[in-house]
């Protein structure tokens, strides 16, 4: 972020900002999820609220992109924490050069893959253990940043805030930087629209979804702002532009190199805690779709014994798998948010045309400051679409091209299932 505006209070812009849009999102969210409590989420609101067309496009992007991508990224991310204990987890095995483009395969995306099939596993064996588990490492990671922040107040040595950087943006203008900033806030924001996929699973969804939803986002935008203040008020500005472990430089500087792995490997952790819940809530929205007869059958498989939905968290395994394999957790990650915002573009006008078409519809939570807050957020999802688009190109071209894949296997799919559905009728 510091890299792509260029200055510590353009930084804290693009938090503020990421944050503001992103609790508008929420608001729509809440809504949503508490009149619809059902497996899939998303999928759910977008085929009620738009077409049956929609909802199969995000359950397909989620299935093939963002749960996948984002549990590719989050295992490249706990990587990058060993590198900093590890070096050699970082040292390259080959480099590709294809075009112009240097493709670095490196120690760690193999490493990346087995983490994914590890957590995969995990919540294969029981739904009660993955939250548990889920409950441990959240607690560990929220934990982590509260003692960053209270030993850099406390301990850390004040270095005078630069008011310019030596740093200029990336040639795109101040908006267009504060664009790509925005890209790791949305990042790091993100989880806000996840509950939504557990909707069958949580009680009293009208009344826990809104609430966990716009607390838990409120809680981790004030932990992320305050991480931030303690960054930038230890570290100086070109330092913050080259470090590639923030928080471990941050520490290393108050506590020394015994209290940065420390704090590494309890970040290293937390990301498997991030992890662990993408995957938690990711299955659901295949095995949704499959038990509707629009996705592989196998994905509504469910396991005899731990009763969790095997065949979808065995697929997305396998696909985020493969994507570890494939790149750094910065091409990742942009591929995940360039996808995911596509389609909160897409829920917000599914939520203005619901109050449209279904005035009367049961809505234990109105979305606070509608229609002015999902505007904002819908607008607010075009740009940082068309940005990333813009300054990554082939990344985002790909998934825009996965996500049209979808339309024929959709056709096909209802085809086959109006097929099914017209035979047992006549049975």
């Amino acid at each position: 972020m510091a890299r792509a505006v260029g200055s510590v209070k353009l930084v804290f812009v693009a938090w503020i900002i990421g944050g503001i849009i992103v609790l508008c999102g929420a608001f729509c969210y809440a809504e949503l999820g508490a009149a619809f409590p059902q497996a899939g989420g998303p999928y759910v609101y977008l085929d009620r609220g738009l077409s049956p067309l929609w909802g199969f496009l995000f359950g397909w992007m989620s299935s093939f992109l963002d749960r996948p991508v984002a549990m590719a990224t989050l295992a490249a991310g706990f990587l990058r924490f060993l590198g900093f204990l590890f070096p050699v987890v970082a040292a390259p095995l080959f480099t590709l050069h294809v075009g112009g483009y240097d493709f670095a395969f490196t120690v760690a995306q193999p490493l990346a893959a087995l983490v994914v099939v590890a957590v995969t596993a995990i919540n294969l064996l029981s739904v009660k253990m993955g939250g548990a588990i889920q409950m441990l490492l959240t607690s560990l990671k929220m934990g982590t940043i509260v003692v960053i922040v209270a030993a850099g107040l406390l301990f850390g040595k004040y270095h005078a805030v630069e008011a310019v950087s030596h740093a200029t943006p990336l040639g795109l203008g101040i908006i267009s930087g504060l664009l790509t900033a925005m890209v790791s806030a949305m990042w790091a924001y993100n989880g806000f629209n996840d509950l939504g996929d557990l909707g069958e699973e949580i009680e009293h969804p009208q009344r826990n979804i809104p609430r966990a939803i716009l607390l838990g986002l409120l809680t981790t935008a004030g932990l992320y702002l305050m991480a931030n203040v303690v960054y930038f008020r230890i570290l100086p500005f070109s330092q913050m532009l080259q470090s590639q472990h923030v928080a471990s430089d941050v520490v290393q500087t108050i506590a020394g190199s015994r209290g940065a792995v420390w704090l590494t490997i309890a970040m290293a952790i937390s990301a498997l805690g991030a992890l662990h819940v993408t995957v938690l809530t990711g299955a659901r929205i295949p095995y949704a779709m499959a038990r509707d007869g629009v996705f592989f059958s196998f994905a509504k498989s469910v396991h005899p014994t731990f009763h969790t939905p095997s065949g979808s968290l065995i697929f997305l395994g396998a696909v985020a798998a493969l994507l570890a394999l494939s790149g750094t957790y910065e091409e990742l990650y942009s591929l995940f948010v360039f996808a995911v915002w596509i389609f909160f573009a897409l829920t917000a006008v599914a939520l203005f045309r619901l109050r449209k078409t279904e005035p009367d519809l049961p809505r234990p939570y109105r979305a606070l400051g509608h229609p002015w807050t999902t505007l904002l957020f819908l607008a607010a999802a075009v740009a940082l679409t068309v940005n990333l688009w813009m300054v990554r190109p082939v990344r985002s071209s790909l998934g825009l091209a996965v996500i049209l894949a979808g339309v024929p296997f959709f056709y096909h799919w209802r085809k086959q299932f109006g097929r099914s559905a017209e035979t047992s009728k006549k049975r």
